[in-house]
């Protein structure tokens, strides 16, 4: 026990007396090895500690971006398009569906809108899905997939404006435009098609 005490001792002496950029010598081994762009070098007042800060406070009347992954259900499957045998040997599409009516991360107005505006793209069941299949990166597709939530969400979110009278009688202008053009092309096209066909019986 004494020997082993005594040699424990002189390693630690012989690190002691190491200059602090020697990285061969870590843990009080001499063959062990450290790197020196190691990150307790690189940033020495630094707290190596893998920090997950919390989400940001959202309110009843703006969405924070904060996507709760727990209620989402995210699947994977086989991509499409070019890739080679990659492609076929990886799942990196995803399909992330959420019920829309029963998204409580949702501000309820925002939510309100989201349920008008994509009656006609939910599901039977109320689930509202987005594909990602941009990437060959399963996990760059899934913050694709996020990121256009977000996206429509926050495109719901904006007020838009009530247009003006001016506005208005633009469209109005644009409208009986278009449907005198129409009316024209078919008139013409009327006129060419009776043009080929051949006399009557009564033109004789």
């Amino acid at each position: 026990m004494n020997k082993i005490c005594c040699s424990f001792i002189s390693v630690l002496r012989y690190a002691s007396t190491e200059k602090a950029y020697t990285s061969s010598v870590v843990l009080g081994r001499r063959l062990s090895f450290k790197s020196d762009l190691s990150l307790d070098k690189i940033y020495p007042n630094s707290r190596l500690k893998l920090f997950t800060p919390p989400p940001p406070q959202s309110t009843p009347e703006k969405f924070s971006g904060y996507i709760p992954i727990n209620q989402l259900e995210i699947t994977y499957s086989r991509s499409s398009g070019p890739g080679g045998q990659h492609v076929n040997c990886v799942n990196t599409k995803v399909d992330l569906r959420f019920k829309l009516a029963g998204a409580d991360w949702i501000p309820e107005k925002t939510r309100q809108k989201l349920l008008q505006g994509l009656q006609n793209k939910l599901t039977k069941d109320g689930y509202f899905v987005i594909k990602s299949d941009m990437t060959r990166s399963q996990q760059l597709n899934l913050a694709d997939a996020l990121e256009k939530l977000r996206k429509l969400i926050r495109e719901y979110e904006v007020e838009k404006a009530a247009p003006t009278e001016e506005t208005l009688e633009k469209l109005r202008r644009r409208h009986e435009r278009a449907a005198r053009d129409r009316l024209l092309v078919k008139r013409q096209r009327s006129l060419t098609k009776s043009s080929r066909q051949g006399p009557n019986i009564t033109d004789l």
